[in-house]
C-alpha cells in the first residue's frame, strides 16, 4: 500500500510542477469506474472497481492512471474472487495496474464537445509492461471531462496464465471498460 501511495504522491507532485510552470489546471479522478469481463465457454465472469485514480495535464497532453486490483468486487462466487487474486493477478506481488502515457491527438479541453482520441502509454499489468494505443472517448464539459474506453488485454501479454483445469472457464482476453469523469484542481 505504502509503494501505491508513494507512486500517487510522485505522479502528483511531477504535474503540479509541470501545472505550476504553465499554469494550468490538472485533471483528475479519485473514482473511476472500471468493469471487466471475461466471457469463456463455460463461464462468465465479471467484475468491478470504483476507484480508479488517475491525472491529466491537459496543456501537455499527458495522462497516469492506476487500479489497486483488490478493488475489484464482483465475481461468481467469494472463492472465484479469491482465486483471482492468489492465483491469477498474483495481487500481493503486484497490487495495481497502470497506464500512463500521452493523447496522440491535438485536444483542446476549452471546447465542449465530444472527441475520439488514441492514448499511446505503457499499460503494466501482473508486473508486465506492454506499449498499448487504447482509444478513447472524451466528454469535454465546461468545468470537466470524462474520459471512457473499452479494449481487450490478452492475459499472455502480462503473464497470466489459466491452469488446463480452467481454461474453458477463463477467457484468454479481459474485455476491459472504463468511465471516470475528471475535475480541474487549480494550481498558483
Amino acid at each position: 500500500m505504502n509503494k501505491v501511495f508513494l507512486f500517487l504522491a510522485l505522479l502528483f507532485s511531477c504535474f503540479n510542477l509541470t501545472a505550476q510552470e504553465s499554469k494550468s489546471a490538472i485533471y483528475r479522478t479519485e473514482t473511476g469506474q472500471v468493469n471487466f469481463i471475461s466471457d469463456a465457454p463455460l463461464e462468465l465472469i465479471s467484475a468491478e472497481s470504483r476507484e480508479l485514480k488517475g491525472a491529466v495535464d491537459p496543456e501537455k497532453l499527458t495522462f497516469a492512471f492506476q487500479l489497486d486490483v483488490r478493488s475489484l468486487k464482483g465475481f461468481n462466487s467469494p472463492l472465484q474472487q479469491e482465486h483471482f487474486y492468489e492465483n491469477y493477478i498474483e495481487s500481493e506481488k503486484f497490487p495495481v495496474a497502470t497506464f500512463s502515457g500521452k493523447i496522440i491527438e491535438k485536444v483542446d479541453f476549452k471546447t465542449p464537445g465530444s472527441k475520439v482520441v488514441r492514448a499511446k502509454g505503457i499499460l503494466k499489468i501482473h508486473g508486465v509492461e506492454q506499449e498499448r494505443i487504447i482509444n478513447c472517448t472524451l466528454n469535454i464539459k465546461e468545468k470537466s471531462f470524462e474520459v471512457s474506453s473499452e479494449f481487450s488485454v490478452p492475459l499472455t501479454d502480462h503473464n497470466i496464465t489459466i491452469p488446463r483445469l480452467v481454461f474453458q472457464k477463463i477467457a484468454e482476453e479481459i474485455k476491459i471498460t472504463i468511465h471516470a469523469e475528471l475535475l480541474p484542481k487549480e494550481t498558483k
